[in-house]
């Protein structure tokens, strides 16, 4: 059966004090993915990265949650794909994303980084032809105080939001596996 991705790779960084914070949005997503299946995260020293493998509708996903902190994510994920013989063209990247209000989700491929330097570092090891997922998180307002604004933690309503985006994300997993990236955008993107 072919499919359409191979490994999904939540950005954040590690430590303690960053688990809540707006900018671990990614590692919120794929921690939920592996919560599913019953699996769990291993270090893995060779790539300098968290990863597990999971299965979704019958195929092999790997997980991958880069420990280089969120400005050097792509040497890891370079890596897992490398190791694996996996091409990007099959990589789903998670992110929070301070150009969608909190509450939004979206599914995108390809494109620029738009000022995200785990998004502009994956970028610089792996092409820009992967998915996307924007995890919205808001915006502070004024450009100079972003950095301080995704590295606090997320207020209670701001996380239930963007939990409520993971849940929404992780549901269209299996239809993004099997029928690809429109299908899953389409079943995402419409909110009844």
């Amino acid at each position: 059966m072919t499919t359409h991705l191979t490994i999904i790779a939540g950005l954040g960084n590690p430590e303690e004090r960053y688990e809540r914070t707006l900018h671990n949005a990614g590692f919120w997503f794929v921690d939920e993915l592996a919560r599913r299946a019953g699996v769990a995260f291993k270090y893995e020293k060779r790539f300098d990265a968290e990863v597990c493998k999971i299965s979704l509708v019958g195929n092999d996903i790997w997980l991958v949650k880069p420990q280089s902190y969120m400005n050097l994510s792509g040497g890891p994920i370079r890596g897992v794909l490398d190791y694996y013989r996996l091409r990007a063209e099959k990589l789903l990247v998670a992110h929070d994303e301070i150009d969608l209000p909190t509450g939004t989700v979206k599914l995108k491929t390809g494109g620029g980084h738009g000022g995200h330097n785990g998004i502009r570092d994956v970028i610089q090891h792996c092409g820009r032809d992967f998915a996307r997922l924007r995890l919205g998180v808001g915006h502070p307002g004024q450009k100079d105080k972003v950095t301080g604004y995704v590295l606090k933690k997320a207020s209670s309503d701001v996380e239930a939001a963007i939990l409520k985006n993971v849940d929404e994300a992780a549901d269209v997993m299996d239809l993004l596996v099997e029928s690809g990236l429109s299908a899953a955008m389409k079943k995402l993107h419409t909110k009844i």
